[in-house]
């Protein structure tokens, strides 16, 4: 009889460990005729419209942390004219990256090219304010 090698002993246990290939896939002849409806795992989305910021394009700023704090003034500016009107509106999409750009001034805590703005702040800011319009327009 011919001794064992570790490998030999491996490749033979495998089976043992992990069983059949063919119990984790269902091929066998019969099934394979039969018609099986797909499912997904997709999860349908809510039923109302998100009113979700738009991602900003890359070309807006060099680093993703200025274009991330543009698009937290984006939410602000939104949630400000939410404030003014009333309307619950979804003014996220009304309102252009030039416009941004151009108000972004107000919103800026530092010299600092990279780093102009507290994003972190201008997005709390933000959250709260439109925790608010969500509020006031869900009912």
């Amino acid at each position: 009889m011919p001794k064992l090698t570790a490998k030999m002993l491996c490749i033979l246990a495998t089976p043992l460990l992990f069983g059949p290939v063919h119990t984790f896939a269902d091929t066998s002849i019969s099934n394979q005729s039969e018609k099986k409806p797909f499912s997904s795992m997709a999860v349908t989305p809510d039923k109302g419209e998100v009113c979700r910021a738009p991602k900003p394009p890359v070309d807006l700023a060099e680093t993703a942390y200025v274009r991330n704090g543009y698009r937290a003034v984006l939410r602000l500016m939104a949630a400000q004219k939410w404030q003014e009107t009333g309307s619950c509106e979804c003014f996220l999409n009304t309102i252009s990256w030039e416009e941004v750009i151009e108000q972004s001034d107000a919103f800026k805590v530092s010299n600092d090219a990279r780093r102009p703005f507290d994003v972190a702040g201008l997005r709390l800011r933000a959250d709260e304010i439109l925790a608010l319009r969500d509020e006031a327009c869900a009912n």
